[in-house]
């Protein structure tokens, strides 16, 4: 038989755990080490379980996994430790998700970019009676990044992360552009 992982001992060998019986017997003993190997890497992955579900520790084909679990999609152009980075990032991000805090976050988080953020919500006040409240009557927002040569595809992510981020019931718009 050939092993999993050739040279991976297995730590819970299940040889000297046999009755007295089986201890010297030469077949019996060959016939457990199969599933020693066999093992070996079920123990191995258990034993660092906690590395799995860490972003920065984690395999590189268990990553794309765990982004599922924080609701991220990867671009392709995405270097590995961009796509550790943002899974790491994402579960803080919800605390914040409908914010502009949040979308500022969000959008740095995926883009590289700090975002200038224009909404029209407020809470004011007047000490004069029947003024007008600041802000407007019908929430926006006005998301800015410093992007000249942005695509439209990259626009497109933008707005994408945008949308997912705000509130349902803020209209935005996503300009790129100079300083």
């Amino acid at each position: 038989m050939r092993a999993l992982l050739p040279g991976l001992p297995s730590p819970h060998p299940l040889g000297p755990a046999l009755p007295a019986l089986y201890q010297g017997d030469d077949l019996a003993q060959r016939f457990v080490s199969a599933f020693d190997e066999v093992m070996a890497p079920v123990f191995s992955t258990l034993q660092n379980l906690d590395a799995y579900f860490d972003p920065h520790l984690a395999p590189a084909d268990f990553l794309s996994w765990l982004a599922g679990w924080v609701g991220v999609a990867f671009e392709d152009d995405w270097s590995a430790e961009r796509c550790r980075t943002v899974v790491a990032g994402a579960a803080e991000l919800y605390r914040w998700r409908g914010t502009v805090r949040g979308v500022a976050a969000a959008v740095a988080l995926t883009t590289g970019l700090d975002p200038e953020i224009e909404e029209s919500g407020g809470i004011g006040w007047s000490g004069t009676p029947g003024t007008t409240p600041p802000g407007s009557a019908m929430p926006a927002m006005v998301v800015r990044v410093h992007a000249p040569g942005a695509t439209p595809a990259a626009v497109a992510r933008l707005d994408a992360v945008v949308r997912a981020t705000k509130p349902a019931h803020v209209a935005h718009r996503v300009e790129t552009g100079g300083a």
